[in-house]
């Protein structure tokens, strides 16, 4: 997974700002219209959107309703002529901040950086009855502590944070256990059997950790 997937048409901004946001430290991928992004997105998902509005093929609003039909990925959307309507609409159909062109790209580079923060201080997350007390590494079900290792509490965190959305088999383990790990690929299949033993009512019919054959998980 990707950290910024740029959605942009204009070529020149779109290179620009990709190099800036690499320099930064981000993983960037583009897209220069609404189709191939939807692509991009569908297949190697991001942790961030920055979204114009007007574009070829499907339009940013297009995107913006498909992201938020099964995910919380952040979305900046970007404009020339962002109006009062188009604020009203982006931020209803669930943009989580605007931009309006021409912008300074520090500016937004700095409101990026800022919904990574908030992101990163989230103390807890939860879903129905899973609780993940982020402070103090617990997974807590139904109200009680649940026996889990360092590597199932990140495993977990990691696709609880992605909700809704599919994460590749890869990107999971080097997230967790780092792309030069001496761990094997089967140990993500291990820790997901375990966690789902722990969480699932029916373990051999998950309903929260989901297995997308052929891709990776998704937690639902």
């Amino acid at each position: 997974m990707t950290d910024i997937l740029i959605v942009e048409d204009n070529t020149e901004l779109r290179e620009v700002l990709t190099d800036f946001l690499r320099n930064e430290g981000y993983t960037v991928s583009s897209a220069g219209d609404g189709d191939k992004a939807l692509a991009l997105y569908e297949r190697y998902g991001a942790r961030l959107l920055v979204l114009d509005i007007m574009l070829p093929g499907a339009s940013g609003m297009t995107i913006l309703n498909k992201v938020r039909e099964n995910s919380n990925t952040p979305v900046i959307m970007v404009s020339a002529k962002l109006g009062k309507d188009d604020k009203l609409n982006a931020i209803i159909s669930g943009a989580d901040d605007y931009i309006e062109k021409p912008y300074d790209i520090d500016i937004l580079i700095a409101k990026i950086k800022g919904i990574f923060k908030r992101r990163l201080a989230v103390d807890e997350l939860t879903d129905d009855n899973i609780k993940l007390d982020i402070a103090h590494e617990q997974i807590l079900k139904d109200g009680q502590v649940i026996d889990a290792t360092s590597k199932e509490f990140e495993l977990l965190k990691l696709l609880m944070e992605n909700k809704g959305q599919t994460l590749l088999k890869h990107y999971i383990f080097d997230t967790v256990w780092g792309s030069d790990s001496e761990s094997e690929s089967q140990t993500l299949t291990v820790h997901i059997r375990w966690l789902r033993e722990k969480l699932e009512d029916d373990p051999q019919n998950p309903k929260k950790i989901i297995t997308v054959w052929g891709k990776g998980y998704r937690y639902e």
